[in-house]
């Protein structure tokens, strides 16, 4: 019964915080705001994986990376797959900036090979791990590239990240200040 409690209650919190994120980041607008789910979701995917292998042990080393694996590949072929296949049965074509696409892929292809298929061609170390100076480098190479993805995102090419809509404003107007709960949905009240 505590199982069941204790499970209720971490999917209960983790869905509330998701929401609390995106109302968060429809406030702050794109791309900031992608950037705020990002981050949520970022940090209960770590704090859950570091709780895991804590209580695990040795059985659990390698829980991380089979983690961000997984992770890599729901987000590229589950999730985005899914996306573009219910979007193309209701709307027949797609909108999205190819710019934008093209650059967070990039930075993601180059991310997961460093992390998920260096560790396994690297003599240093047996098995699939970096030694301490290729960890530092890869630490070092995965910063600058993801610190250089975010200026692109934010400054340098902002608006190949901002979501269009037909008459050029953004798609998603901001949150008003207020949830207001009716018999049949919730809608933003001011």
């Amino acid at each position: 019964m505590l199982v069941a409690f204790d499970s209720f209650t971490l999917v209960a919190t983790v869905f509330a915080a998701v929401y609390h994120a995106e109302v968060v980041a429809l406030r702050v607008g794109e791309p900031f705001g992608t950037l705020v789910i990002a981050l949520a979701v970022t940090i209960i995917e770590v704090a859950l994986i570091i709780s895991i292998m804590i209580a695990g042990g040795t059985e659990t080393a390698t829980l991380a990376r089979n983690t961000l694996f997984a992770a890599v590949m729901i987000v590229c072929n589950g999730i985005i797959g899914t996306c573009l296949l219910a979007d193309g049965l209701h709307h027949h074509e797609q909108a999205f900036q190819l710019r934008g696409a093209n650059a967070a892929l990039s930075v993601l292809i180059a991310l997961t090979t460093l992390t998920l298929v260096f560790p396994n061609v690297t003599t240093a170390t047996g098995g699939a791990t970096f030694s301490r100076s290729q960890l530092i480098f890869a630490a070092t190479v995965s910063l600058i590239l993801y610190g250089s993805f975010l200026f692109v995102q934010t400054v340098r090419h902002r608006d190949y990240f901002l979501p269009v809509g037909e008459d050029g404003a953004e798609a998603h107007a901001p949150p008003r200040t207020k949830l207001r709960w009716s018999a049949r949905h919730c809608y933003w009240h001011l």
